[in-house]
């Protein structure tokens, strides 16, 4: 049986900004400084459309931004400034999460991550102030106020969770308020924000704060994972989505958006679960779900950064297996995953959008349209042990202008996914030259010539999706 879904492409449109492109994640400063990373940074910037990227720990002392040394504190930004200067020389801009504590100015020495990021409060509140102005001076001297203006400055990371902050929310909130006025004492123009908090928290009270003490604050961050407090304690990874909600993520951006009133809302992390080890990041299913939650997000968020663009990364350890379900959308050969597909085809979407008709319990459609072509994105997505299945949809679109070219492409496990081909070449742990290559053309978007019936005023077509794929439908016109 077919679901039919319907749309009028002669009907107005909204706008359609690419939001989710504003920011990607990465896992930790330093990483900036190794070539393959910034080489796949750049490839994520040129045809994805990324403008800013996030990391963990520039403060923290593996980057060595402030040091004692003698009893006397010493500032040394030059590796910051590396980072810095490539992601300028790339186009790119950062989006910088002032964390984790120097030692030098800690007043203990928990840590989290393997490269034990200092998560205690300052000892003393005037020197964290001293250090926040010191260093965003400097960049201001060294890039520019005009450039910096278009930098973010985010305050700590997950300060709501124990393991990333010792302090409470009080003293987060005295970290937040000592930074900001640093930060816009240097210049007001440059933007600060937070809570930067885990599964959408302290919001409320966080607006409370800044405006009951007259802190400023430009914006909202946090952040959120479909695996946040479902299941019960204990589970896997599979058991907490599936105790999850369907477009459980919209519905709390839409709660998130009311809660930050006026404010701009950036969410600086999301991803198919919080698992740095989950085998669904590597497979088609977390191509729908990135695009069905982006879409779902439209018109709630000025930003909403997926993490992470790479699995060049180390929280826990930093794995050498091409594919072990790291959050990248590449694998630290560089391989595009068919998350990094699903990213390829949300960045060719026009900048409108129409309202369609139809629904269907796992299949959604979304419209857009550019100058010289119409482009209908399908998925068909379940969350793990929900119903699913293979589905034939028909679309009609009401239609009076030429179609020169009609071609689909799609991700599944047939299509885009070099996952499925490195499984074919019995899952070698460490890969030659000739087996990149195999998997990255394994990886890549193929268009198919696709047939439709037109009388002149409509247009129609049938498609099937398979369970946790994705198809993008381009119209080409005259």
């Amino acid at each position: 049986m077919k679901t039919i879904f319907k749309c009028d492409l002669l009907a107005d449109t909204d706008s359609f900004p690419h939001f989710w492109e504003h920011t990607i994640g990465s896992g930790h400063a330093p990483l900036g400084l190794r070539s393959d990373w910034q080489k796949q940074l750049k490839r994520c910037h040129d045809e994805l459309g990324f403008k800013h990227v996030r990391f963990h720990g520039i403060l923290s002392d593996d980057m060595g931004t402030l040091m004692n040394e003698n009893n006397q504190l010493v500032y040394s930004f030059f590796n910051a400034d590396q980072i810095c200067d490539f992601l300028l020389s790339i186009g790119m801009k950062p989006f910088m999460e002032l964390s984790f504590m120097p030692d030098a100015l800690a007043s203990g020495s928990n840590r989290v991550f393997h490269y034990r990021g200092n998560i205690t409060p300052p000892r003393s509140y005037d020197e964290w102030r001293d250090f926040i102005h010191t260093i965003v001076q400097h960049w201001v001297q060294r890039y520019g106020l005009e450039m910096v203006q278009e930098w973010y400055f985010e305050i700590w990371n997950e300060p709501n969770l124990s393991a990333f902050w010792l302090g409470t929310q009080d003293e987060y909130f005295k970290l937040y308020g000592t930074a900001a006025e640093a930060i816009k004492k240097i210049d007001p123009t440059l933007r600060v924000g937070g809570p930067a908090t885990a599964a959408n928290e302290w919001i409320p009270e966080f607006t409370e704060y800044c405006k009951k003490e007259s802190v400023p604050c430009d914006f909202i961050s946090t952040h959120h994972y479909p695996t946040d407090s479902f299941g019960k304690p204990g589970d896997d990874t599979i058991s907490q989505l599936a105790a999850s909600k369907r477009s459980i993520l919209r519905d709390q951006v839409i709660n998130t958006r009311k809660q930050a009133g006026f404010l701009p809302v950036y969410y600086t992390e999301w991803c198919t679960s919080s698992n740095p080890f989950d085998d669904l990041h590597d497979e088609p299913y977390a191509a729908a779900f990135i695009i069905k939650t982006i879409m779902e997000a439209h018109g709630q968020v000025q930003g909403y950064s997926y993490w992470t663009f790479s699995d060049i990364f180390e929280e826990n350890y930093f794995s050498s297996v091409p594919f072990h379900g790291g959050f990248g959308l590449l694998t630290i050969h560089g391989i595009p995953k068919p998350s990094y597909r699903a990213f390829e085809l949300l960045h060719g979407l026009g900048d409108k959008i129409y309202l369609v008709e139809g629904s269907h319990p796992t299949v959604d459609v979304w419209i857009t349209k550019s100058a010289s072509s119409v482009m209908i994105l399908i998925t068909n997505w379940a969350l793990p042990r929900h119903d699913i299945k293979e589905e034939i949809i028909q679309i009609t679109l009401l239609y009076t202008r030429k179609i020169s070219k009609a071609f689909v492409e799609r991700i599944d496990d047939e299509h885009s996914n070099a996952t499925t081909a490195w499984r074919k070449l019995q899952k070698p742990q460490y890969l030659n030259h000739d087996q990149v290559e195999t998997l990255e053309s394994a990886s890549s978007l193929l268009k198919e010539i696709l047939s439709y019936s037109s009388d002149g005023s409509s247009v129609r077509f049938d498609i099937g999706i398979p369970i946790q794929g994705t198809a993008r439908i381009t119209l080409l016109t005259t």
